[in-house]
């Protein structure tokens, strides 16, 4: 199993998001955690995928001074891709009502990238969900915002949380890459090493 081919590494997930601790956990591998804190900038001329394979791997940077021989880092990068331009994470209320209203009646792509980083190479592979959300309430919207506080979410939501039960009406791919990994990529990727 996963465990054993990687019982040489020392795997660290460089992530605060409980979503994609959780995730990485379903694997069963063991793996520790460790976070710097990086401004999430990139330059304005990448979009798409362009954007999450950047800044995944950016996040990979401040670690690569202290990464030992064994050491395997995952770093991940999540965007909501709508109307050609990225939505990331609001920074307060109005934010997050102004990306649920864009998002509302809509289709948008959900975009993760992983880049897993040793002392030797580095990987980045990355994953699109298509998600559909029907026409939101702007009281839905209130409420969502005003509960669950998604200003550390990508696109203001949660697939997980009320608003995806209660809002959206179709996907297409992978429902555990818009939670913020897509764990079947990293599992057939960790094979390969």
């Amino acid at each position: 199993m996963l465990s054993t081919k990687l019982s040489k590494y020392n795997v660290i997930l460089a992530s605060n998001s409980p979503r994609r601790q959780e995730l990485i956990k379903s694997l069963d591998i063991p793996f520790s955690i460790k976070t710097k804190d990086i401004e999430e900038i990139y330059p304005k001329e990448l979009k798409h995928s362009q954007i999450t394979d950047y800044l995944a791997a950016l996040k990979a940077s401040p670690f690569s001074t202290e990464l030992k021989e064994n050491d395997l880092l995952i770093t991940s990068d999540t965007i909501v891709w709508l109307n050609n331009k990225a939505l990331g994470k609001p920074k307060n209320y109005n934010e997050a009502f102004n990306m649920l209203k864009e998002l509302s009646g809509t289709t948008h792509e959900v975009i993760t990238s992983i880049c897993l980083t040793s002392k030797t190479f580095q990987n980045i592979i990355n994953d699109i969900t298509i998600v559909t959300f029907k026409e939101l309430l702007d009281e839905e919207i209130d409420y969502y915002i005003k509960t669950y506080k998604p200003f550390d979410k990508a696109g203001a939501y949660g697939i997980q949380e009320w608003i995806g039960k209660i809002g959206i009406t179709k996907i297409e791919g992978s429902y555990f890459n818009v939670m913020g990994f897509p764990v079947h990529k990293l599992y057939k990727e960790l094979s390969k090493l």
